[in-house]
């Protein structure tokens, strides 16, 4: 898509004269045994006309040499899907997009690779002398900046083109692997995520364990879910996430049902402390925080945006506890007005009376576990109200800390 850097039309035709004109001269004293009067001139103009646009010629083929691998690759995924015969709408759209140059994808690339293997062949010692003679590091370069003109601006489409076809194979792919898993419904209206028997996808279903919750709606705006540790509160959230994109994405989801606006989602999970950007971990979940808050003021400005789905794994836990409390009850609070709707987890059961302050708009649930003969058992079942057992005691004796 960069402009083209040899754009004169003299060349196209002189430099094959000139290239012509030198082999027939160098063949002609082959033949006779006696070098013509012509010679030198013929090779001096060629090296002259070779020297002239030398540096936008390594410019051209030291670029193409390093991009024409990845688009002989492109090229094999697109003769795939040039063959395939396709009758819905959005599949004939694409279909169109590849072929927007008046040939197909396949057909150009393989015109860029037969000059790029022109262009490999100078290196072959035997043959460096015939490249010489024949111009072929310039008129190839000068074929291929005219293939980046006319061919350039349509990779992006095709790259585009491919991605979607692989999306919409693997959304396929998914939903004739996991036949009993239904499509969502997704409504237009206030924001709300609305599912019975939702599980993670990724999770065997013998596995999983299935729970149901309600987000918008009938139901309260934010759920504050606290528990032990590892007893299911991250993978709540990432399955909320996951589903929510899958539903959005015109896949099935493993859930019984499942009911939901359009959402934006934002999360804090896996957030992490940065040597190269000098970031704490606290500073940088603060940060994830605040875009999320934009993105929630960008629905708010702009109704037709969709509204947001926060879901915050161990809310502000890189802070003291007077500074967590005051700060996830501003947040939450100040997302509520905003029109989102969401999910925070916490050890720290101080922010779960943040609940009494946020009116019906937020509800306190749990996960529990039981510590029976040293080994920790969990059913990963949400249930109402505040977690009233803590295990990390337990778990640091049962590694062999004197606690």
């Amino acid at each position: 898509t960069s402009p083209p850097m040899l754009t004169l039309t003299w060349p196209v035709y002189a430099l094959p004269l000139a290239a012509t004109g030198s082999t027939s001269l160098v063949l002609w004293w082959i033949w006779s045994g006696s070098p013509p009067p012509w010679l030198l001139p013929a090779l001096a103009f060629q090296v002259l006309l070779a020297g002239w646009f030398r540096r936008n010629v390594h410019q051209v083929t030291a670029t193409v040499m390093v991009r024409a691998r990845e688009l002989e690759v492109l090229a094999t995924s697109l003769a795939l899907l040039e063959q395939e015969v396709v009758t819905t709408p959005r599949l004939n759209a694409l279909a169109a997009m590849l072929r927007s140059t008046g040939h197909t994808p396949a057909v150009e690339i393989a015109r860029l690779a037969r000059l790029v293997d022109w262009l490999r062949s100078k290196q072959n010692q035997l043959f460096a002398p015939i490249a010489f003679l024949l111009l072929v590091s310039t008129q190839c370069a000068f074929a291929v900046d005219r293939w980046r003109v006319r061919c350039g601006p349509m990779v992006p489409q095709w790259l585009d083109a491919v991605g979607e076809y692989e999306a919409l194979s693997a959304l396929a792919g998914y939903a004739g692997d996991n036949p009993a898993d239904p499509f969502p419904d997704v409504v237009d209206g206030p924001p709300l995520f609305d599912a019975e028997a939702l599980a993670h996808p990724l999770i065997p279903p013998g596995r999983a364990v299935a729970n149901t919750l309600t987000l918008g709606g009938d139901g309260p705006r934010v759920l504050l879910v606290s528990g032990s540790n590892m007893s299911g509160k991250s993978t709540l959230l990432r399955t909320v996430g996951i589903t929510a994109a899958l539903a959005q994405a015109g896949a099935p989801v493993r859930a019984t049902r499942l009911r939901m606006s359009s959402l934006r989602v934002g999360a804090t999970l896996r957030i992490q402390d940065s040597l190269q950007t000098g970031q704490s971990r606290f500073f940088a979940e603060i940060s994830r925080i605040g875009a999320i808050v934009n993105m929630a003021r960008a629905h708010r400005d702009h109704p037709d945006t969709p509204a947001v789905l926060f879901l915050f794994d161990e809310l502000l836990a890189g802070t003291n506890s007077h500074d967590r409390r005051l700060g996830a009850e501003a947040i939450v609070r100040g997302l509520v007005a905003l029109d989102s709707i969401g999910l925070a987890t916490t050890h720290d059961l101080a922010i779960t009376e943040a609940v009494g302050h946020l009116g019906g708009a937020a509800k306190n649930v749990h996960f529990e576990d039981r510590f029976e003969g040293g080994v920790l058992h969990f059913d990963y079942q949400l249930r109402d109200g505040v977690v009233q057992t803590s295990n990390a005691l337990e778990l640091m004796r049962s590694v062999g800390l004197d606690v």
